[in-house]
């Protein structure tokens, strides 16, 4: 160490100075050169952002040139838009005054023609009395004379002819007379052929004793107004004993009615609760009846590949009659003939029958579609990918269609000859029925309409609404619009009275 060591202490304080003030002076000379080089760099961003400032200021001049260009092109299309408009409006007034002056000389011209026309009139006119008075003075009498003597010689000369006329204007119009009270009995028999409607529209439902007539009609007959209207069907609670009577067109309604009763009578519990519960309940049941019926009609044939939803179509029919005959009854009957015939004739006996069980398909849903059941039909088994030739089948029944195979010549026969049986038909109830179906179809068109039923033989139309729709000032204008447009489309005999029901219900569950 000691060759390290400074033999003067001035001297180390000499050289500590020198390398002060040599540091200071490498420290001043970076920090110059620093200086000048973060100078130079703002000079440099200076520039460009001059020369961007200019490039910017060049692009805002000739955008704002263009689009002044464009500003100038607009007002001269706009200046000859408008040039062209004050054109048109000045051929339309020039036309305008054209027509204007053509129609007061037509004017002129109807004026002098109708003056014309009067003064031809006054001249007919003198020359017609001036005719007149010649022939009076001719043949010595007056207009009345003449008339008077005219009358007699046409009586003489056809007196033997008159009381013929008038034996044949008498009998006419007794024929007329007749026929018109024929009608009027006729609709009079219609309108209280009760034993043969009542067959068709009624259903007997025996009680176990006569204490239950008060428990169904309930306390102030709020349980027999709830079951009327959930099912749509009339109760009528007479004096027979230990009997209701169930009344309604549809037989789906009576059913679901009766089903309901048996079971509310079986749970002992009679009150609307339980009434709403037990309708739906028996709603289900007779779908499961309808899929049961379908599928023994279907087995009786011999038919085994018909889809679930024909065969609940099927078990409708059971439920449906056509001129008071039972219609799946009836296509049962259809099947069994075709099959007969065809196998003869040497036809297919399996596209025979099916067409025969499904002729009247449609009339299952007749009364909720429009349309005829024929085309209904058609529809429902090309949706279900029935073979074609059991639709081709079919679809001749009513002659709507071509004959175009032997099997529809063969359903058409069958069904002839199942509908010509001895009292298998009645062509009254089968009418009563319809206009039944009509009245309710009128009723369903209007807007707001929930449900509508036919009730007392025809003479009542019941129709509830939905609330939200139909208010009460709605209520009591569609009842009056109802009765118009039935009395308007609808042909009936005496009176049919519609009521309106808006009924509101709220309901909350306490958790």
């Amino acid at each position: 160490m000691s060759k390290f060591m400074f033999q003067n202490p001035l001297e180390a304080v000499i050289i500590l100075a020198i390398g002060l003030v040599i540091g200071y002076a490498l420290r001043r000379l970076i920090a110059t050169q620093k200086a000048n080089s973060v100078e130079q760099k703002l000079k440099i961003q200076i520039e460009e952002a001059k020369n961007k400032a200019r490039a910017i200021l060049l692009e805002a001049k000739d955008k704002s040139a263009a689009l002044a260009e464009e500003l100038k092109k607009e007002e001269r299309d706009i200046k000859r838009q408008i040039s062209k408009l004050e054109e048109r409006i000045i051929k339309k007034e020039e036309t305008l005054e054209e027509r204007s002056r053509d129609i007061q000389k037509k004017e002129n011209e109807l004026k002098a023609e109708n003056a014309k026309f009067n003064s031809a009139k006054e001249e007919i006119l003198e020359l017609h009395q001036k005719g007149l008075k010649e022939l009076e003075r001719i043949t010595n009498l007056s207009f009345e004379d003449a008339k008077k003597e005219l009358i007699s010689e046409i009586e003489k000369e056809y007196s033997e002819e008159l009381p013929t006329l008038i034996k044949k204007l008498e009998k006419e119009k007794r024929e007329t007379i007749e026929k018109k009270g024929l009608e009027i009995i006729t609709t009079a028999i219609q309108r209280y052929a009760r034993s043969h409607v009542a067959e068709a529209t009624t259903t007997a439902f025996h009680l176990q004793n006569e204490d239950l007539k008060g428990k169904i009609i309930g306390r102030e007959g709020r349980n027999i107004r709830t079951l009327e209207r959930l099912t749509g069907v009339e109760l009528i609670v007479d004096e027979t004993p230990e009997t209701i009577i169930i009344s309604s067109f549809d037989p789906l309604r009576r059913e679901i009615a009766k089903t309901a009763l048996e079971k509310l009578i079986k749970d002992g519990r009679i009150q609307p609760a339980k009434i709403e519960e037990k309708v739906e309940e028996a709603k289900q049941e007779l779908t499961k009846r309808m899929n049961a019926i379908g599928e023994e009609a279907a087995l009786e044939i011999g038919i085994v590949d018909l889809p679930k939803e024909i065969l609940q179509l099927l078990g409708r029919l059971h439920f449906r009659t056509s001129y008071g005959q039972n219609v799946l009854v009836h296509s049962i009957e259809m099947a069994h003939i075709s099959g007969m015939i065809a196998a003869e004739l040497g036809a297919d006996v399996e596209i025979a029958k099916k067409g025969a069980l499904l002729h009247d398909i449609g009339k299952a849903i007749s009364h909720e579609v429009e349309g005829t059941h024929v085309e209904l039909g058609r529809k429902i088994l090309k949706k279900y990918d029935i073979d074609e030739r059991v639709i081709r089948a079919m679809e001749s029944h009513h002659e709507e269609y071509p004959f175009s195979t032997p099997e529809s010549y063969i359903v058409t026969a069958a069904d002839i000859l199942s509908a010509a049986r001895p009292g298998a038909r009645r062509d009254t109830v089968e009418n009563y029925l319809k206009r039944l179906e009509e009245l309710e179809k009128i009723v369903n068109s209007f807007d707001g309409v929930k449900n509508s039923y036919a009730l007392s033989a025809g003479r009542e139309i019941r129709v509830f609404v939905v609330p939200e729709k139909v208010d009460d000032f709605k209520a009591l204008q569609m009842a009056k619009d109802i009765a118009a447009k039935v009395q308007q489309e609808l042909k009936y005999p005496g009176e049919i009275k519609v009521n309106v029901i808006r009924e509101m219900r709220a309901v909350e569950y306490a958790k």
